[in-house]
């Protein structure tokens, strides 16, 4: 069974948007082969390279700039030598090496150009029209033999002193000993390219279909791969008890994401500038045909408004309040990366001067000899030493420090957890995984994020005796448990350890990653989680499935576009500085029909960009070595409330009154499944900056209140 496209009259732009209607038809169609959803990775010397035969437009460019002025200055340099030498006895040798590199330059230069030529036809799929590359560049590739042999020529003239020709003038010394400089220091550089672009499972044979045992060998192999890797690159990790497992989970992952599908490095860069184009011009399409309409969710600038229905604990005045303990674990680096100048000065008044000769306290552990990250505790909590009742600062994988505070401003103790600041906390994350989560209450099944769940295991076995010890010292105090990001999520899942002791506990999550917990017991945590999200924040909307679904995307987006390679990358490079401009929504995308011819004249399947998401889906489950990394879908936990800037629109941008900067609305996880390619996706989420929103917000409501009395 198969589908065939029947058109409609939608102005859509994208090929899987509505204007392609699907029918059945009679003749049927076989089913997309993953070789057809691969990226074109350019193949070299009998191996597949981690670079594309449109890579080289501008190595090319930029090579050939520097290879014209070094022949300019080397033809000068011989209309000076050569006459001087005529009576030298290594006149010869001389003439050989000078002649010998004006010619392999000015052959090197013409191979250039070919290059950055040919380099830039055709676009990312289109490898037609780059089919040349190949030849070229191997022929390049090849010079390097004689070039290396005349560098050494040159080397041994103009600094062995053997040869007795020296150049008497000092341009011409000059010019030359640059010139055997420069060759020397390009050789090595590519050297160094030919390192990184180097793919150790080059030599796999690829194209096989999936059913067969050759795909189960290359899926282990790119494991073992990415894991001999990080013990290579992290060996700092093996010493950790759960080092080697972090390892193999985070290398089965990687291996899960990116398999087969031939993506090279520049082809995701590409793919991501792309999609933020995509994303603005389907917005701008939804709008025109009104399809965002009243049901899609609302944000409102009356805070009242918005809180109304939600329990009083749930407010944003507490929510800032326990954002900075939150952030108080970070410690120290923290203090100086938010205070580059000053930081030094604000951390000495609250170090321990000689804290190594000291008695060890029982209350603070795994501190260095000053108690620096105490210090930065103290200054980002602003409270006395005598009510940080415990602070660990171990940090291995899987393993996060913390703090417990006696707050009395709202009489609770307060289990703050520290986010993501380390490589190992980058591995806690990435071992993404679901595995069943078990704790009083939840619902059958339940499933969490592994690395977490690993972390609020070994946390929470730590936290019995300290939080009996706490509340014997204040037994009317409640359980508050908070932390950003990473922290976020860990605490969540200890949240719900202790529930059953603690029944009355709250947590004031932030930034919380989507991939936590199944959706039943995400929906279970509504009732004392409260979680904050700001603006386009990546890490709530990062989760396996949204990796994958990024992936398959950035296919679909790739294969859409009609411009080459190095006019996206110049695009790019625009839209970071000036935004993207409204002609390139419209000029961006290949028209659908053109998309089909295209697909014909190769023998692909005209549906392949418009059904690459069901196909791969469909392929993907005949193995149970491409299938989804994760069996479970994971959510955000807690009752969202996500904050956004508020976009000034029509008389608002000319006037000057005062309108919130923010607005904000109570979401659903459902909202954070996708992954967006957004200009401050990575900014929204530094605790910095979702500290400073729920300040101007709430210091915006008081200069309201103040002018409405």
């Amino acid at each position: 069974m198969c589908v065939s496209v029947q058109r409609s009259g939608s102005t859509s732009f994208f090929p899987d948007a509505p204007r392609l209607l699907f029918r059945t038809a009679v003749a049927p169609k076989p089913v997309l082969s993953r070789a057809q959803l691969r990226m074109p990775a350019l193949r070299l010397l009998g191996r597949k390279w981690l670079a594309a035969s449109d890579d080289l437009v501008f190595p090319s460019i930029f090579e050939l700039l520097f290879r014209f002025v070094w022949l300019v200055l080397t033809a000068l340099a011989c209309n000076v030598i050569f006459p001087t030498i005529e009576n030298c006895p290594g006149a010869i040798y001389v003439r050989v090496y000078l002649i010998g590199i004006l010619v392999l330059q000015a052959i090197v230069m013409i191979l250039l150009g070919m290059l950055a030529c040919n380099s830039s036809r055709g676009t990312i799929t289109d490898t037609d029209s780059r089919k040349y590359v190949t030849p070229l560049l191997t022929i390049k590739v090849s010079l390097i033999l004689p070039e290396v042999l005349l560098n050494t020529m040159g080397t041994v003239w103009i600094f062995c002193k053997i040869i007795p020709c020296s150049p008497s003038d000092e341009f011409s010394r000059i010019v030359i000993e640059g010139i055997v400089v420069f060759n020397w220091v390009l050789f090595a550089l590519t050297i160094f390219g030919m390192f990184i672009v180097f793919d150790p499972l080059g030599s796999v044979k690829y194209g096989e279909s999936l059913d067969t045992p050759s795909q189960s060998r290359h899926h282990k192999k790119v494991t073992g791969l990415w894991s001999r890797r990080f013990r290579w690159a992290c060996c700092c990790l093996k010493k950790d008890e759960y080092g080697d497992e972090a390892f193999q989970q985070v290398a089965a992952l990687l291996s899960a994401i990116f398999r087969t599908t031939d993506l090279v490095p520049s082809d995701v860069m590409a793919g991501c500038i792309l999609l933020r184009v995509r994303q603005k011009r389907e917005t701008r399409e939804m709008r025109r045909i009104q399809m965002i309409n009243e049901e899609e969710p609302i944000y409102s600038t009356d805070i009242s408004k918005v809180f109304s229905e939600a329990p009083t604990w749930m407010n944003l005045k507490d929510a800032h309040h326990f954002l900075k303990l939150s952030i108080a674990p970070y410690g120290w680096p923290y203090v100086l990366f938010t205070n580059c100048i000053t930081g030094i000065c604000k951390l000495v008044r609250y170090a321990t001067c000689c804290g190594c000769c000291r008695p060890k306290s029982r209350f603070v552990t795994d501190d260095n000899c000053c108690m620096c990250n105490l210090a930065g505790v103290r200054y980002l909590s602003g409270l006395p030493s005598k009510d940080i009742l415990f602070a660990s600062f171990k940090n291995h994988v899987f393993e996060l420090p913390f703090c417990v505070i006696a707050d009395h401003k709202t009489k609770s103790i307060v289990v703050a957890i520290r986010g993501s600041m380390s490589l190992r906390d980058i591995f806690t994350d990435l071992t993404a995984g679901s595995e069943r989560f078990e704790a009083h209450g939840l619902p059958p099944d339940t499933s969490a994020h592994k690395g977490m769940a690993m972390g609020a295991n070994k946390l929470t076995h730590k936290l019995h005796t300290i939080l009996d010890r706490a509340f014997y010292q204040y037994p009317q105090y409640t359980l508050i448990i908070t932390g950003h990001s990473l922290g976020a999520g860990v605490a969540v899942l200890v949240a719900l350890k202790l529930r059953p002791k603690y029944p009355d506990l709250r947590v004031y999550a932030f930034s919380t990653p989507a991939g936590v917990l199944s959706r039943e017991a995400a929906r279970y945590t509504e009732n004392f989680i409260f979680t904050v999200g700001v603006g386009d924040d990546l890490v709530m909307r990062l989760s396996v499935d949204s990796a994958e679904n990024l992936r398959t995307k950035i296919m679909q987006t790739i294969h859409a576009t009609k411009l080459p390679k190095y006019r996206i990358m110049l695009n790019g490079f625009g839209y970071a500085l000036f935004g993207v401009p409204t002609r390139d929504l419209e000029s961006t995308w290949r028209d659908p029909e053109d998309l089909e011819n295209t697909a014909g004249e190769n023998g692909q399947d005209p549906l392949l960009i418009t059904t690459v998401m069901n196909n791969e889906t469909t392929v993907l489950s005949k193995s149970i070595f491409i299938r989804r990394f994760s069996k479970v879908r994971l959510y955000t936990p807690g009752k969202i409330l996500h904050i956004a800037r508020r976009k000034r629109i029509g008389i608002e941008k000319k006037t000057k009154i005062h309108e919130p900067t923010y607005e904000m609305r109570w979401a659903i996880p459902e909202d954070f499944m996708e992954l967006q390619v957004m200009p401050r996706m990575l900014l929204d989420h530094f605790p910095y900056n979702v500290e400073g929103t729920l300040d101007t917000i709430l210091k915006e409501r008081q200069i309201y209140h103040i002018t409405h009395i």
